[in-house]
């Protein structure tokens, strides 16, 4: 790695076999996890020109079933509320439909024989190889944050509600410099039918943060989640955020790993801990600010019908002029009485 973020290598135990036992077998887990993750690549993803513009070929692979079924077996053994798109045609279908829903402005998607998909390329570099070459800003965070809320927003069909990514990691979004717009791309994963539309969006906020806590660098990883939070901007979806920041336990650990590139969980569970309290003070905060706006008095817009004439005995300009004709204090109230 580059940049800002570097990988440290601790030289070798005098005594390798006095090594702890829990630092073997995370590394030992890691490495198998790793493979896992590189077997189950069910889609060869290539780059061609075609009528002088450049597009994206992804195609299902010949083993994409089975292995996404595999994936989507684990899934349901862990509790985790995702799944993999595992028949072609339902990926297809769904590939298509969220580019050109969340991309269509200027850009298009389309299917191209049984198992392939062409989509325009998009203009930017992911977030992810921002963050890993230490080029992450809060501007990039930002516009992350208001294109997840714009996509949130949006109605889709399959879910009966608001739409979500199911993947929403930084590999998953792209930035434009020149635009300072982000996209969202690679739709394999959706969500659970049977969670609810804040708990899908708090998950997409969750594995877009979880990239963050684990690789960007200590003097500003806080900073850049702030910026992302604040760029959402929705109280509840963030509040159901703060309710899944926790790590899992069991074989449920094993996909957190893989989000989390098998950081060292004790810093992550430290980061963690952070963002729940940052998010506590936003919630308090907002909820402060809204009750302050409920109480303030504002200048009334209600007109009321007056007539010309005397001012009511009650009106300013009547209490003026019976000030003004009052006696000062210091001059008696009648004259003196003679002798």
């Amino acid at each position: 790695m580059s940049g800002f973020i570097s990988t440290i290598t601790s030289p070798q135990p005098a005594f390798p076999e006095k090594e702890p036992l829990g630092r073997r077998i995370p590394e030992a887990v890691r490495n198998a996890a790793d493979r896992l993750v590189d077997s189950l690549k069910i889609n060869s993803v290539g780059e061609q020109v075609r009528r002088g513009r450049r597009v994206v070929i992804k195609r299902r692979t010949v083993y994409s079933e089975p292995l996404a079924e595999l994936a989507n077996v684990y899934f349901r053994m862990a509790g985790i509320p995702i799944r993999f798109w595992a028949k072609i045609a339902d990926w297809r279908r769904w590939e298509i439909n969220c580019f050109n829903m969340l991309n269509g402005d200027r850009f298009h998607a389309h299917g191209s024989g049984a198992n392939t998909v062409c989509a325009d390329k998009l203009p930017g570099r992911s977030l992810s190889d921002h963050l890993k070459e230490g080029t992450l800003t809060r501007e990039m965070m930002q516009a992350a944050g208001h294109e997840l809320r714009r996509a949130h927003q949006i109605w889709s069909d399959e879910f009966c509600g608001p739409w979500s990514h199911g993947d929403a990691g930084t590999n998953n979004l792209l930035y434009d410099e020149a635009t300072g717009r982000a996209r969202l791309i690679d739709f394999e994963i959706v969500h659970d039918k049977s969670l609810s539309a804040t708990s899908r969006h708090a998950d997409d906020l969750l594995v877009f943060l979880l990239d963050l806590l684990a690789l960007a660098p200590n003097r500003e990883w806080f900073t850049l989640v702030l910026a992302f939070l604040n760029a959402y901007d929705n109280a509840p979806v963030i509040a159901q955020l703060n309710d899944q920041l926790a790590v899992p336990s069991g074989i449920a650990w094993i996909w957190w790993g893989v989000r989390t590139s098998f950081a060292n969980p004790a810093k992550v569970k430290r980061r963690l801990r952070k963002v729940a309290g940052a998010v506590g003070d936003l919630e308090y905060y907002r909820a402060f600010a809204a009750e302050r706006s409920r109480n303030t008095r504002r200048a009334s817009i209600t007109c009321h019908a007056t007539s010309p004439g005397i001012p009511r005995s009650n009106s300013r300009t009547r209490a003026i002029k019976d000030s003004a004709k009052a006696a000062s204090p210091g001059i008696p109230s009648r004259l003196p009485t003679t002798t």
